[in-house]
């Protein structure tokens, strides 16, 4: 049975931002944002036709800035957040804002992929994210089971909880927490948590992770030397709760318990720079997803520590007891975690990589060329994991 052939497309600027537009949950499609000194930057929102294998486009103006960051409401198809640059007395600052794409757009109404980009639409802003008193902003994460109304952005040594008001259109600081420490601590990467009733944050700056209880806004575990060199991402696992993912300079890929942080409960070291990138996919964790600056994507099958290390979803208490477990120890045997594949087709650094919310088998990777590649779980192992 033959895998289908990725699926490129390519854009004319570099880019960095990519984010599929999670409150869609019928056709696949993700935004990416690009990265332009010269000209007025863009979101590209591709629309990919799985039937018939194409890629349909609109493109948004974002002329405020350099896109560096990009994160889709969870409950509200047109509305997103973007961190970008902005040039001020010869000063560059990156700020946040939220914005809504126009209503047509929505749902997807499409031009050919041909068609001039000259028809392109511009964004409406509903509020800002920053007074500027914070800093720089690196990025923007969600509540992920919320209504849209929270979110959390990272400015310089800044986590700042906002509540938006009045259909997104106001921006109020509910709380904030600030990193105490030598020297110039910056964070790099976030994530809300979907446990623990979305009162979890996870963050990373430098070669440190750090869990917040957005309630009190005070650290809840703290993971130092996490990697030897900077953290660049992170993501929860979808299905168990203490279940974290870090990737970073250290051209490594680790995964941690929350509960105990002194080890890594696993690490992958395939990548051979920085990693980029780390995704968990949202309905099989066992599949990871990483990009990193090899120009390489890898595809993961970490089954040991997923919520179905037997082939089926066990609780952990289920694993506890040795009893129980000897006499059925052959048929219950773990499958391994290996590599499942090797995606080649980029030639710059792939600095994003995420799956698509309404097909768990398919995802994207973007490079900094403005290149973006549409692939599959191959097709045995997804009817593997589903048979």
């Amino acid at each position: 049975m033959e895998d289908d052939a990725p699926v490129i497309y390519g854009l004319e600027f570099q880019a960095r931002a990519l984010t599929p537009q999670t409150a869609e949950t019928d056709a696949i499609r993700f935004l990416v944002g690009t990265q332009s000194l010269k000209y007025d930057n863009q979101i590209h929102i591709i629309d990919f036709d799985d039937e018939n294998n194409l890629i349909n486009k609109n493109v948004l103006l974002h002329q405020v800035g350099e896109i560096w960051h990009m994160s889709a409401s969870p409950s509200d198809k047109g509305v997103l957040a973007t961190c970008y640059n902005k040039t001020s007395d010869s000063r560059v600052q990156t700020c946040a804002a939220v914005w809504r794409m126009p209503k047509e757009l929505e749902s997807g109404s499409h031009e050919s992929p041909d068609d001039s980009a000259s028809t392109a639409q511009t964004l409406e802003l509903l509020c800002h994210l920053d007074n500027g008193a914070h800093g720089n902003v690196a990025c923007v994460t969600w509540e992920p089971m919320g209504d849209g109304k929270k979110v959390i952005s990272l400015a310089d040594n800044h986590i700042l909880l906002w509540d938006l008001q009045e259909s997104s259109s106001q921006a109020v600081l509910a709380s904030s927490a600030a990193l105490e420490g030598k020297g110039q601590l910056k964070f790099t990467a976030g994530r809300w948590s979907p446990h623990h009733n979305c009162t979890q944050v996870a963050t990373a700056n430098d070669t440190t992770l750090r869990g917040w209880d957005t309630r009190s806004m005070s650290q809840i575990y703290c993971i130092e030397n996490a990697h030897g060199q900077l953290v660049r991402d992170l993501d929860f696992n979808p299905n168990k709760q203490y279940y974290l993912a870090s990737c970073g300079d250290d051209c490594r890929v680790k995964f941690w318990d929350t509960r105990n942080v002194t080890e890594p409960v696993k690490t992958l070291e395939e990548h051979s720079h920085w990693v980029w990138s780390v995704r968990y996919n949202h309905s099989h964790d066992q599949l990871v997803l990483t990009g990193s600056s090899d120009s390489r994507v890898i595809l993961s099958n970490m089954v040991s520590i997923s919520s179905e290390p037997f082939g089926h979803l066990v609780d952990d208490d289920d694993v506890s007891d040795p009893e129980e477990h000897h006499t059925d120890e052959k048929s219950k045997e773990p499958l391994q975690d290996n590599v499942i594949a090797t995606y080649e087709e980029h030639e710059d650094s792939v600095y994003a990589v995420d799956w698509a919310s309404a097909d768990p088998w398919l995802f994207a990777s973007l490079s900094y060329d403005g290149r973006l590649v549409i692939n599959r779980v191959p097709r045995a192992l997804k009817y593997h994991i589903l048979l």
